[in-house]
C-alpha cells in the first residue's frame, strides 16, 4: 500500500526558470512504517535531550541524522521527531545571525556543509506546515559562505579544502560544495550560487578523483595533485550524483545525470555483496575491522543522495532502474541488520555473526535507506 504525500523541496525552487515541477510521489507505507520504528528507537535509546545531542554521535553525524529525521517527517506527514529543532544544531539553526558559526564548526568545511543540508532539511519541513523558517535559510546562507570563501586555486589549480588548515582537497567536501551550490541556486535563484556549481564541476571533472572504475578515491595528494589511491567510500560515489542532477536542473543539462549514473552504477556494482552494499570496513563475522562512528553512517548517505538524486532527475525511467537496487538496501536493513529492539547495525549485507557495530550513526544509515526506499524502492 502507498501514501501519497506532498513534494519536499523549498518553494522557491520553482522560482527558478530552470526548475521543473517535481511530480508527487506516492510513499510505501510498509516502509514509513519500518522507518518510524528505526526513529522512534533511535530517539528513545541515543538522542539526549539535556545535552540536545545523539549519545556518541558528532556535529556532522548529528547533521544527517537531523536530516534524515526531518526527511522522514516530511515524507510520512508527521511531527513526531520536532523535537529536534530543540536540539543543539536545531537551537543554533534557529538563532541565526547571533550564532558563531565558525566556533561551532571549528574550520571543518566538510562538517559545515553537512550543517547546511540539516538547515535546508530543517527549512523544507516548516514550510511544507505553513511555518517561518527564514532563519534556518538564513543559517544555510552564512554556514554556505564560510565554506564558499575557502576556494583556492593555488594549490591543485581549485576546488574547496577539508578545512581551514589546507593541507587536503578531498572528493567529499567537494561534492558537497558543488551540490550545495546547485541546490542553492535552485532554492535562491542567485547567481554567484550557479557559479560557484560550474566552476567546482569544472575542476572536479578534471581531478582524476573518479578512478578507472568510475568510482571516487579520497582525495588528492597533496603534493602532486593526482588521485591519492586511498579507500572508496561508499557516500562519495552518492553525494555527486545528488549535485549533478542538482546542477543538471539548474542548467538543462540531462548529460551529466548519465555521468553520474556512470557512478552510481559502479558502486552498486562494485561495492556490493549479495547486491547489498558494504562498506570496506564492514565485517558480518567478529574478529575483523570495525567502521568507526564516522564511516557506519557512510552507507546510508548514499542511499538518502540517491533519493535526492531521483528527485531531481524527475525521470520515471531512472526511477524504475534503482527501484530494485534501493528495495534491496532496505531489506538488508530489515532483514540482516535490525534487531529486536530496532536497533539498527552497522553491517546490510548478511546477519550479524558478532562484528556488526551498534551505534547511532548506524542506526541513523539504515534509516536513510528506508525512507528512501519508502519514496524510490519497490512497494
Amino acid at each position: 500500500m502507498r501514501l501519497f504525500t506532498v513534494l519536499t523541496l523549498a518553494s522557491s525552487i520553482f522560482n527558478v526558470s530552470n526548475a521543473s515541477p517535481i511530480e508527487k510521489r506516492a510513499q510505501c507505507a510498509s516502509q514509513l512504517s519500518l522507518a518510524a520504528s528505526i526513529a522512534n528507537r533511535l530517539m528513545s535509546n541515543w538522542y539526549n535531550p539535556i545535552l540536545g545531542y545523539f549519545n556518541s554521535g558528532s556535529l556532522w553525524t548529528d547533521a544527517n541524522t537531523i536530516e534524515d529525521t526531518h526527511n522522514l517527517m516530511l515524507a510520512a506527514g508527521t511531527d513526531t521527531y520536532s523535537v529536534l529543532d530543540s536540539s543543539n544544531t536545531g537551537i543554533e539553526g534557529s538563532l541565526a545571525s547571533t550564532t558563531v558559526w565558525t566556533i561551532q564548526v571549528d574550520g571543518s568545511n566538510d562538517d559545515t556543509l553537512w550543517l547546511v543540508l540539516a538547515m535546508w532539511k530543517i527549512a523544507d519541513y516548516l514550510q511544507a506546515r505553513g511555518k517561518d523558517a527564514s532563519s534556518y535559510l538564513e543559517s544555510a546562507s552564512e554556514l554556505y559562505s564560510l565554506v564558499a570563501a575557502q576556494w583556492d586555486t593555488t594549490n591543485c589549480g581549485g576546488g574547496v579544502w577539508w578545512s581551514t588548515a589546507k593541507t587536503y582537497k578531498n572528493a567529499i567536501t567537494n561534492e558537497l560544495f558543488l551540490y550545495t551550490s546547485a541546490d542553492g541556486y535552485l532554492r535562491t535563484g542567485q547567481a554567484s550560487y550557479l557559479a560557484n556549481a560550474q566552476k567546482e564541476w569544472a575542476w572536479l571533472n578534471k581531478t582524476g578523483m573518479r578512478n578507472s572504475q568510475g568510482l571516487y578515491n579520497d582525495g588528492l595528494d597533496f603534493t602532486t595533485c593526482a588521485n591519492n589511491g586511498q579507500t572508496i567510500w561508499t557516500y562519495n560515489q552518492g553525494v555527486i550524483a545528488s549535485g549533478l542532477a542538482a546542477l543538471s536542473v539548474a542548467t538543462g543539462d540531462k548529460s551529466l545525470l548519465d555521468v553520474a549514473e556512470v557512478t552510481l552504477d559502479a558502486a552498486f556494482g562494485q561495492l556490493t555483496q549479495g547486491g547489498i552494499l558494504k562498506e570496506s570496513c564492514d565485517n558480518a563475522a567478529s574478529g575483523g575491522a570495525q567502521c568507526d562512528h564516522d564511516q557506519q553512517i557512510f552507507k546510508g548517505i548514499l542511499m538518502k543522495h540517491l533519493q535526492y538524486y531521483l528527485d531531481m532527475a524527475n525521470d520515471p525511467v531512472r526511477m524504475a532502474k534503482y527501484a530494485p537496487i534501493i528495495a534491496a538496501q532496505a531489506s538488508g536493513v530489515l532483514h540482516y541488520s535490525k534487531n529486536a529492539d530496532n536497533d539498527v547495525g552497522s553491517v546490510w549485507y548478511a546477519p550479524d555473526a558478532g562484528g556488526s557495530v551498534w551505534q547511532p550513526e548506524a542506526s541513523a544509515s539504515g534509516l536513510a535507506a528506508v525512507v528512501a526506499a519508502a519514496k524510490y524502492g519497490t512497494c
